[in-house]
């Protein structure tokens, strides 16, 4: 205040007035007085370092996550890497084997189109057999029925009945 009232006889002595600039740089003079007398700068910077140091620490923490991304990244391609070279094997191995069984299945085919063509070869030389059979044993009958006729006509009495009886005989000894 002693400062005020001697800038204010002053003031008057040599004609100065004491307008509102000269009052507001007073105002000011006191206003940061007070600020460096109560420590407001230092506050101010604490709180400015402690942001910064705020700052840096985030920044650290992003860095390292960022570093960790990249390391899990990169372990999820090495990953999806042998995966695809595992999915790869895999399709291979099925490929081999699906021809695998395929060559297995056409070999069985086969196999068994041999056999049965065999049991078709086997059952129609049966039955040519059969037929064969069936003709001459028909062939017999009629030839004995022809005979046993022809010596009927010819022979009579018990001599044609030894006749017919020797033939059937002689027939059925060559038939077997």
């Amino acid at each position: 205040m002693q400062l005020l009232f001697l800038a204010s006889a002053a003031g008057e002595a040599g004609g100065f007035q004491f307008d509102a600039t000269f009052w507001s740089l007073v105002g000011l003079i006191v206003f940061l007085a007070l600020i460096g007398y109560l420590g407001v700068h230092k506050t101010i910077g604490g709180s400015l370092d402690k942001r910064a140091d705020g700052i840096r620490q985030q920044l650290d923490d992003a860095r390292q996550e960022r570093e960790e991304a990249q390391m899990l990244l990169a372990s999820f391609q090495k990953k999806r890497r042998e995966a695809e070279e595992e999915a790869e094997a895999i399709r291979s191995a099925a490929k081999r084997e699906a021809k695998a069984i395929r060559d297995e299945a056409e070999r069985k085919t086969q196999e068994f189109i041999a056999r049965r063509t065999a049991m078709a070869e086997q059952k129609i030389a049966q039955a040519e057999a059969d037929a064969v059979n069936e003709v001459k044993a028909a062939a017999v009958d009629r030839a004995v029925s022809a005979a046993a006729a022809i010596i009927s006509e010819r022979a009579s009495g018990s001599k044609a009945d030894d006749m017919i009886k020797a033939s059937i005989a002689q027939v059925k000894k060559q038939m077997n």
